[in-house]
C-alpha cells in the first residue's frame, strides 16, 4: 500500500472528551485532515518539543531518544498503520545500521517520538477515507473539532454509563479496563481499577 505523509496541523485542547486533547494531522499534499484524541500527557510530551521548549528533568519521549542514541540507534519513520473500532494502531521504523526492526506504539507516543527524531509521520489511504476530515486550508482546529463531534462515536469500548460496575464480573472488568488504557480514557480507567481494587479487598 502507498503511504501518506501527515504533517502536524494543530494541537488543541479537546471540546469532546474532558481532559484529552485534539492532535490534528494532515495530509501534505491534500486537504484531508486526521483528528486524534490524545491523552494530557502526551499532549504535553509533543507541544513541548514543537516549541521547541527545554524541560528542566528529561521527559519519558527524551530519555526514550537519548537511549536510542547512545546505541545509534535511529527511527527512520513512524506508521500509523491501522484502524480498528476507532483505536488508531501505529508502529516506530528503527534502525541501527545493521538492521530495521518495526515497534509497535501507541499513535501518541510515536508522535512524541517522532518529533524528537525529526522523523516523517505516514498513514494509509483507507484511514484518511474512513476517518479523514476534509477541510481547505482556512478552517481552524476548532472546525476539525466540531465536524468530530457530528461523527458517530467509537465503540470500541462500553462506557461506564453503559453497565453498572458492580453487577460487570471481574474479568469482564478486566477487559473493560485493558480497552480503556488502549483508548488512552484514563478517567474511565481510573473508575474500572478503583472498583477492582476494592474487590481484591472485600
Amino acid at each position: 500500500m502507498k503511504k501518506i505523509k501527515l504533517e502536524i496541523i494543530g494541537l488543541s485542547y479537546s471540546q469532546t472528551q474532558s481532559g484529552a486533547y485534539a492532535l490534528v494531522l494532515g495530509e501534505s499534499d491534500g486537504n484531508r485532515r486526521l483528528p486524534i484524541i490524545i491523552g494530557a500527557f502526551e499532549a504535553q510530551a509533543i507541544a513541548i518539543e514543537l516549541e521547541g521548549m527545554q524541560p528542566t528533568r528529561p521527559l519519558t519521549h527524551d530519555l526514550f531518544k537519548s537511549m536510542s542514541n547512545s546505541f545509534n540507534i535511529e527511527v527512520e519513520e513512524v506508521i500509523i498503520y491501522n484502524l480498528l473500532e476507532g483505536v488508531f494502531y501505529a508502529k516506530l521504523i528503527c534502525n541501527n545500521g545493521e538492521k530495521k526492526e518495526e515497534i509497535d506504539a501507541r499513535t501518541s507516543d510515536a508522535i512524541a517520538i517522532a518529533v524528537r527524531f525529526g522523523c516523517p509521520i505516514y498513514t494509509y489511504d483507507f484511514i484518511l477515507s474512513s476517518s479523514g476530515i476534509i477541510l481547505d486550508e482556512s478552517s481552524q482546529i476548532e472546525s476539525v473539532e466540531s465536524k468530530m463531534q457530528q461523527q458517530p462515536a467509537p465503540t470500541s469500548a462500553t462506557k461506564l454509563s453503559d453497565f453498572e460496575l458492580n453487577s460487570a464480573s471481574t474479568e469482564e472488568l478486566k477487559d473493560q479496563l485493558k480497552r480503556a488504557i488502549d483508548e488512552e480514557a484514563y478517567e474511565r480507567a481510573g473508575k474500572i481499577r478503583d472498583e477492582l481494587n476494592k474487590r481484591k479487598t472485600s
